[in-house]
């Protein structure tokens, strides 16, 4: 019994230094923040005006962190006169205002960068795109905005103001 207590403590040791750990590793998952694409969350939702000449509807949706999609149309009667598609997106620090209207520009995306953000105005630019050259929003209260496009036609300066109501 002598010998057998040295060897049963020997194969106890043994047995409890081979026990298998497990190690739980924690990981952090750090989440991007995108700050520039904040200065737009008002845009979310559905956005009209009614009126004589039609109905002028614009709604954004959101598709992850950075981006936004906006879907625009000018409705007579039952026909659509006018649409184009929008995303605002953020890349790098920079946000763009990307617009995609068919029969114009080949329907090929032509962007706009964000060169001001004062309290609820946001203008986009594009120097080198014929008309407009100007994309500014600005927030009315929290339930109305006024998209205002602008720059040469022709020739001439010239801008178009869109009112809408938040629905």
């Amino acid at each position: 019994m002598k010998k057998a207590l040295p060897l049963l403590a020997f194969v106890l040791l043994g047995t409890i230094s081979c026990k298998k750990e497990t190690v739980v590793e924690e990981t952090v998952v750090t989440k991007k923040k995108f700050v520039e694409i904040e200065k737009a969350n008002w845009f979310l939702g559905r956005w009209e005006n009614n009126s004589q000449e039609g109905n002028l509807s614009e709604t954004w949706e959101k598709i992850n962190d950075s981006t936004f999609s906006a879907e625009t149309y000018f409705v007579i009667k039952s026909d659509t006169v006018f649409s184009e598609k929008v995303t605002l997106e953020e890349r790098n620090g920079e946000l763009s205002y990307i617009v995609i209207t068919p029969n114009q520009n080949n329907a090929q995306p032509v962007p706009f960068k964000l060169t001001q953000h004062t309290g609820q105005k946001l203008i986009f630019e594009n120097p080198k795109h014929d008309y407009p050259n100007m994309i500014i929003y600005n927030q009315v209260g929290n339930d109305s905005l006024v998209a205002e496009i602008k720059g040469l036609k022709a020739g001439k300066e010239k801008n178009e103001f869109f009112r809408m109501k938040k629905k």
